[in-house]
C-alpha cells in the first residue's frame, strides 16, 4: 500500500514513497504520465498507477530549477533573508538547488563558514543549498581565501566567487584560475572595474545625464570580461561571467566560446526584460530604488542582445542573482539605497515572458538554460538531468496559461525589494518536488 501525505509533530509533511504525476507535458511535448518512487523516476507512459496522484493536465513538466546565482544572506543578514526563507522562495519558484553566494557576514571563505551554510540548507530541506566560496579573504581582493579547504570540505564546494566585488588585481585571478583547477572548480567573476565605476548609480548613458546620476559604463564590465577570458584561456581553465548586462560582454564571450576556451556565462531575469529608462519613468515614480542594481539596468539595445546570447548558447543560464533587503535599505534616497533585487519566486515567469512568449525559447530550452547548465557549471550532482527513467525525481510542474499580477506580499522570502510589483507576469509554479519529495503542491509550501 502506498504512503499518505500525513502531517508531522513539527507541522511538515511526510515523505510519499510513490506519486504518479497524471498528464503532464514533458519540456511541452504529449501529456505522459510520470511515475515516482523512493526519490527516483521509475517510468514514464500512459495510464500509470502505484502512487499518489498528481494531477497536471495542461502543466510542463521540467527538471528542477538550478540557481547559480543566490543571495542567502545567512550568516549576519538574517533581517533581509535566512537559508530557511530563501530556500522556501525557492521552491516556491520552482527550484531544487541554489549556490548561495558567499558575501555574508562572516563572509563565506573558509570550510568552517560553507559547511555552515550547507548545513543549514540540509535542515531547511526546501532546496539542496551549496554554497559558494570566497576567491578571496574577507572579499578583500588581496589574497587567495582556503579554495582547497572548501573544495574539500562537506560543502564540496565547486564555485568560487567575489560577487559583489570585483577580482579586479590580475594577477591574483590568474592564481584563482590556476588553483581552482586541481578540483575542476569555476571562478564565477563579478564582472566590474572599479576605477570604472567609483560612484557609479546607473547605466550610462541619456537617461543618467538627464537625471543627473553617475553613469556606470559598459566598458567597466566589457573589460573585466575580455581580460578574464584571456586569463582563462593562457592558464586552460574554467571562468564564469556573472550577470552578464551589456551587447559588447555578450560579443566578447562569443568570440572567447569560439576559440573553444572554457568560459560560461549567466543572465538574470530582470536584465532580460527590464530596462534603465524605469528609473527615470516607471509606474513607481522616478528615482525609485526598486530598479537600483549592480550591474545596473541597460539600454532596450542590451536586453535584445542578452535574449538572442542566451537563445544562440552565447549565454549559457539564466541565474536569479535574488538578492533580498529589508525595508529600511531600500526604500531611502536613491544614492544611499542598496543595489539589489530578489527573483527567486518569479524567474520562471519573466523568462517566459522574456523567452518563450517571444519564440526565442522552447521548454526544452528553458530547461536546459534553468536546470541542465547550471547544474553543469556548478558540477553538482543529482540536478539537472533530464526527466527520465532512473534519473533523481528533482521535478517542476508548471501552468503557462495564467496570468497574474506580482504581488510581494505573498512571498516567502523575507524582504520584499521585487520590481515586478503590481506587473502582471504570466505562470504559476503549480508544484516542486525534490528527490520525489513535494516541496511545493498546488502552489503552497508543504
Amino acid at each position: 500500500m502506498n504512503d499518505r501525505i500525513g502531517t508531522t509533530r513539527d507541522g511538515s509533511v511526510d515523505r510519499v514513497s510513490s506519486f504518479v504525476i497524471r498528464g503532464a507535458r514533458i519540456l511541452g511535448g504529449e501529456p505522459a504520465d510520470i511515475l515516482i518512487r523512493d526519490g527516483l523516476l521509475v517510468e514514464i507512459g500512459q495510464g500509470l498507477t502505484g502512487g499518489e496522484t498528481v494531477e497536471a493536465e495542461g502543466l510542463i513538466a521540467l527538471p528542477g530549477l538550478v540557481d547559480l546565482h543566490t543571495h542567502l544572506r545567512e550568516p549576519g543578514r538574517e533581517d533581509a533573508e535566512t537559508v530557511g526563507t530563501g530556500t522556501r522562495a525557492a521552491a516556491l519558484g520552482g527550484y531544487t538547488a541554489v549556490h548561495a553566494m558567499a558575501n555574508t557576514e562572516p563572509v563565506a571563505d573558509t570550510a568552517g563558514v560553507v559547511e555552515q551554510v550547507w548545513r543549514l540548507g540540509q535542515e531547511a530541506g526546501h532546496c539542496d543549498v551549496r554554497p559558494v566560496g570566497a576567491v578571496t579573504v574577507g572579499l578583500g581582493g588581496e589574497r587567495l581565501a582556503e579554495l582547497g579547504a572548501m573544495a574539500d570540505s562537506a560543502a564540496r564546494v565547486r564555485v568560487f566567487s567575489d560577487d559583489g566585488k570585483c577580482v579586479s588585481d590580475a594577477v591574483l585571478m590568474r592564481r584563482a584560475l590556476e588553483y581552482v583547477k586541481a578540483f575542476d572548480g569555476v571562478v564565477a567573476q563579478h564582472a566590474q572595474e572599479p576605477r570604472l565605476t567609483a560612484g557609479a548609480q546607473m547605466n550610462e548613458g541619456a537617461v543618467s545625464g538627464r537625471l543627473g546620476l553617475t553613469g556606470w559604463p559598459a566598458v567597466a564590465e566589457e573589460a573585466i570580461i575580455a581580460r578574464d577570458c584571456l586569463l582563462a584561456a593562457h592558464v586552460g581553465s574554467r571562468l564564469h561571467i556573472c550577470h552578464v548586462s551589456t551587447a559588447g560582454s555578450v560579443e566578447i564571450i562569443r568570440w572567447a566560446k569560439s576559440k573553444g576556451w572554457d568560459v560560461t556565462a549567466e543572465v538574470t531575469p530582470h536584465h532580460l526584460l527590464l530596462t534603465d529608462d524605469l528609473v527615470e519613468d516607471s509606474p513607481v515614480g522616478s528615482y525609485n530604488p526598486i530598479y537600483k542594481v549592480n550591474p545596473p539596468l541597460r539600454t532596450r539595445a542590451d536586453v535584445e542582445a542578452l535574449r538572442e546570447a542566451l537563445a544562440d548558447g552565447t549565454i549559457d543560464c539564466v541565474a536569479t542573482d535574488h538578492a533580498p533587503h529589508p525595508v529600511e535599505d531600500k526604500e531611502t534616497e536613491w544614492a544611499a539605497a542598496a543595489m539589489g533585487m530578489i527573483g527567486l519566486e518569479t524567474a520562471l515567469a519573466v523568462v517566459q515572458e522574456a523567452m518563450v512568449d517571444t519564440g526565442l525559447l522552447d521548454w526544452a530550452g528553458v530547461a536546459e538554460r534553468m536546470s541542465l547548465a547550471p547544474a553543469r557549471i556548478g558540477r553538482l550532482q543529482g540536478h539537472g538531468r533530464p526527466i527520465e527513467a532512473g534519473a533523481p525525481a528533482n521535478i517542476t510542474l508548471y501552468d503557462p496559461s495564467v496570468r497574474a499580477a506580482v504581488d510581494p506580499a505573498g512571498y516567502a522570502s523575507k524582504s520584499r525589494n521585487t520590481p515586478y510589483e503590481g506587473l502582471t507576469l504570466p505562470g504559476r509554479v503549480v508544484a516542486t518536488f525534490l528527490r520525489g519529495r513535494p516541496t511545493v503542491l498546488d502552489g503552497k509550501l508543504t
